[in-house]
């Protein structure tokens, strides 16, 4: 009877189900346009060879830490937001998006900065001579050197935008967020096509051709938020009059600091440790490099729905606890993961049905493609075990505890992951297939973890209340 009492417990109503993807279908859908467009932008350059393609994909690697940094300060920040909108605190919510503006400005700018300076330097550090031919590493390099100098400007709308998106998604609005990413990727898509390939008159840039592109979709998906939003401004109310003063109370600025840091921190080295991961793989050669950047380019397109369910656990939670429903937000953080978790099973197994056929739309090598499909088939099995943990990260995050999720994701990741990936690159002769299967093996201890600490329940408080009462003690 009490399995019986705990399996129910883990499923909702329909009228739940429809409720979450009200919420979550727009943001599939603008991930998965996002991530089907980065799929054929990087056939697009694959079609130019496997160095064009390595070349882009290194560098994209390290832009990555700077984009995760942005995410992460940004969301620190979003914990509240939620949490202001389910309260209903109009002012709450804006003083939330002030912070967000002034993050935005200071991360990009020194993102901007360090791949301007160092760019060079950490590109040079994925090329491996004694790995390949030095003809080869020679292109590859000169190729990222290209696409580094133009796709270092789109750093800064990346902010902005995710700046406006997360905000709007904080008071569950993600139709706008939605239409702007769709529109950004489409003419980044036929952008690619003209400026890489030199269709129509247009010149014809390479790699270069790419970048320019996607700065200039990074633009077009700012100034569409920003209009957008201005428009509806009696229904986003949170922007009237939000850039009339970038004033931030201090007691909100101390809390989301104190709160937000950690989550900062969490996906700033997380994405550092992540690179030196992906850097430790390199060291098997640039085949290496183009398979795991066709195996990480498809897994953005399977793991959409993993993704969308990470920010639909944020909001609707984050939204119950903002209200104080903490029973509420605990039963629906259970059924939440239980769901997720399902999904993504049967989306691992389409990966392991797909993998044979997907790296022949790559024009590469046979060693490239066929190691392309082994690491797939590591993915597909691999992605339920994901979406569990991924869902434990966001539920623990929306109560507030990022101290917890910095241990639970970027210390992790250096203790475990990235030791087991460099120890196995450097000092064992495996081939890179079982050297990805170790690191991700080890991904079921945070399996064990963050099963104990959801049914802790310790992770779920009210972040905003003790606020409300500082600004008042102030006011009075």
């Amino acid at each position: 009877m009490r399995i019986k009492t705990f399996i129910k417990s883990l499923f909702g109503t329909k009228a739940f189900y429809a409720g979450v993807f009200t919420l979550i279908f727009p943001i599939i859908i603008q991930q998965g346009i996002t991530s089907f467009v980065n799929l054929l932008d990087n056939v697009m350059v694959g079609q130019l060879g496997t160095e064009q393609m390595s070349s882009v994909a290194i560098v994209n690697q390290i832009i990555f830490v700077f984009n995760l940094a942005i995410f992460g300060g940004l969301a620190g920040a979003s914990i509240f937001g939620a949490q202001f909108f389910g309260k209903g605190d109009t002012k709450g919510v804006r003083d939330t998006f002030r912070f967000k503006v002034w993050l935005s400005l200071i991360l990009s700018v020194v993102g901007v900065l360090v791949m301007l300076l160092f760019g060079e330097t950490l590109v040079q550090s994925f090329l491996n001579e004694s790995e390949g031919d030095s003809s080869d590493i020679a292109a590859t390099f000169e190729f990222a050197k290209d696409y580094l100098y133009i796709s270092v400007w789109g750093i800064v709308p990346f902010a902005f935008v995710q700046c406006f998106a997360s905000t709007l998604k904080d008071t569950g609005e993600t139709v706008s967020p939605m239409i702007a990413s769709v529109i950004a990727i489409l003419t980044n898509l036929v952008l690619n096509y003209l400026l890489i390939f030199g269709a129509f008159g247009f010149p014809e840039m390479g790699v270069a051709g790419a970048a320019v592109a996607t700065v200039i979709a990074r633009f077009v998906e700012l100034a569409f938020l920003v209009i957008s939003t201005y428009a509806k401004r009696h229904k986003f109310v949170f922007i009237q009059g939000a850039f009339r003063s970038l004033r931030v109370p201090l007691p909100l600025m101390k809390k989301i600091l104190r709160i937000g840091t950690p989550l900062l921190l969490n996906e700033l080295f997380w994405a550092l440790g992540t690179t030196m991961i992906h850097q430790s793989y390199s060291l098997r050669g640039l085949s290496a490099v183009a398979a795991t950047n066709i195996n990480g380019t498809v897994w953005n397109v399977f793991s959409i729905i993993m993704m969308a369910m990470g920010n639909a656990i944020g909001i609707i939670v984050g939204q119950q606890l903002g209200a104080n429903d903490i029973p509420g937000a605990k039963d629906t953080a259970k059924k939440l993961l239980c769901f997720n978790t399902l999904l993504n099973l049967g989306v691992g197994l389409i990966i392991l049905a797909a993998s044979p056929a997907i790296p022949y739309i790559y024009n590469t090598t046979d060693t490239v493609r066929s190691m392309a499909t082994q690491l797939l088939v590591i993915s597909g099995i691999y992605l339920p075990i994901d979406a569990y943990i991924h869902g434990t990260y966001f539920t623990i995050r929306s109560g507030g505890k990022t101290v917890i999720t910095f241990l639970f994701d970027c210390v992790f990741t250096w203790a475990i992951s990235l030791p087991i990936a460099f120890c196995l690159a450097n000092f064992t002769a495996l081939p890179l297939v079982w050297i990805i299967f170790f690191v991700q093996f080890a991904n079921l201890i945070k399996v064990v973890i963050g099963t104990l600490m959801i049914k802790s329940g310790i992770w779920a408080n009210n972040v905003v209340n003790d606020i409300d009462e500082k600004n008042k003690t102030v006011k009075a």
